[in-house]
């Protein structure tokens, strides 16, 4: 070997150890700056404006997406509501009228892909370009595989996970022209572990969960770095019409408004992934790293049946309850101090 060759090998060996060393100093800085964020209580922490951003919400004609559609609405965003429920969606754009806010409400078939592009259109055109876009949409049919009919499964997927392609496709171009937009996606703690019963269901939310990361990444490698994403991975929520009567132990199901709370949360704050409780972030090591057998029975005990036989016979989309407007509470501008948030949250707001 010349000295030229051995000097050239002693460089190219020297840049090697001073990339992996930077690397590694990148390492120590993002853990450093992600453990101050997670020690900073949400009081001395920069929290987003979106007053006048036009928010899309799917899913919004009831449950967790009206509650997150009027949470957005007291914060001043435009909300869009986005529904396959007409009377659900008349319904929330009436409630959020009644205390002040923008609403305009669609009727939309998630299942059919030229029924997202052409509301897509027509909500663009209408109100504008969309900067927050929350897929909250999500069915369950709450069988065993063998059980479950080919078109439920093929629902599950279209609903769950499929549609957010369509959706994300039809607002993303907006957000990429001036590098600003937030895109959620409402998933579940059962997008990272299975259950039983829960096949398709669990399928399409590991489906959105890595829908969400590959996203993030694929913005990150475009230098798209003011687009944010969220996760919301909940456990079992109450009064949703989805899992009102799963046996699980140990772990309670969870309030509605709770979890309406924490998508918009993650909004105003840009957290990335949201578990609910955040405790079942172990759970997601756990699986890796103990005996198969010891997984499968501790998932076993803690959920014995996710979807009891009781409620097959209910509909597994979300039931929609016709409510009326509390004019006395809208009236007399009753509220309740939002916890987080630090927004006033209205008594009929807070009705599942």
């Amino acid at each position: 070997m010349t000295s030229k060759t051995a000097q050239t090998s002693h460089q190219t060996i020297a840049q090697v150890v001073l990339e992996v060393l930077t690397y590694l100093l990148y390492i120590i800085v993002q853990f450093a700056i992600s453990i101050v964020k997670t020690l900073t209580p949400y009081s001395l922490r920069t929290k987003k404006d979106i007053e006048g951003d036009v928010a899309v919400i799917t899913g919004a004609g009831s449950g967790i997406g009206r509650l997150t559609a009027l949470r957005l609405a007291r914060l001043k965003a435009k909300v869009v509501v986005w529904d396959v429920n007409e009377e659900g969606v008349e319904e929330t754009v009436k409630l959020i009228k009644a205390n002040g806010g923008f609403a305009k409400g669609y009727k939309v078939d998630l299942c059919k892909r030229e029924d997202v592009y052409r509301v897509a259109q027509q909500t663009i055109d209408e109100i504008g370009e969309v900067s927050i876009l929350i897929n909250n949409a999500g069915v369950v049919s709450g069988k065993t595989l063998l059980e479950t009919p080919d078109h439920l499964i093929q629902r599950t997927f279209d609903v769950n996970s499929i549609s957010h392609f369509w959706t994300t496709k039809a607002f993303l171009p907006a957000m990429m022209r001036k590098n600003r937009g937030h895109i959620v996606t409402i998933a579940s703690v059962a997008g990272h572990v299975g259950t039983a019963k829960l096949i398709d269901y669990c399928a399409s939310k590991f489906a959105a969960v890595g829908f969400d990361e590959s996203l993030r990444l694929e913005l990150d490698s475009g230098r798209y770095f003011d687009i944010k994403t969220s996760c919301i991975c909940p456990f079992f929520i109450k009064s949703t019409g989805m899992f009102d009567h799963a046996n699980a132990r140990f772990i309670p199901r969870l309030n509605s408004n709770d979890v309406a709370d924490e998508i918009v949360s993650a909004i105003l704050y840009n957290r990335r992934m949201v578990v609910i409780p955040s405790h079942l972030s172990a759970a997601f090591v756990l699986k890796h790293v103990v005996p198969w057998n010891v997984y499968s029975s501790l998932s076993r005990f803690l959920v014995p049946d996710a979807h009891p036989e009781e409620n097959s016979n209910k509909p597994t989309l979300p039931s929609f309850e016709k409510s009326s407007i509390n004019k006395k509470a809208i009236d007399n501008n009753v509220t309740i101090k939002h916890r987080v948030l630090g927004t006033d949250v209205t008594e009929e707001e807070r009705q599942p």
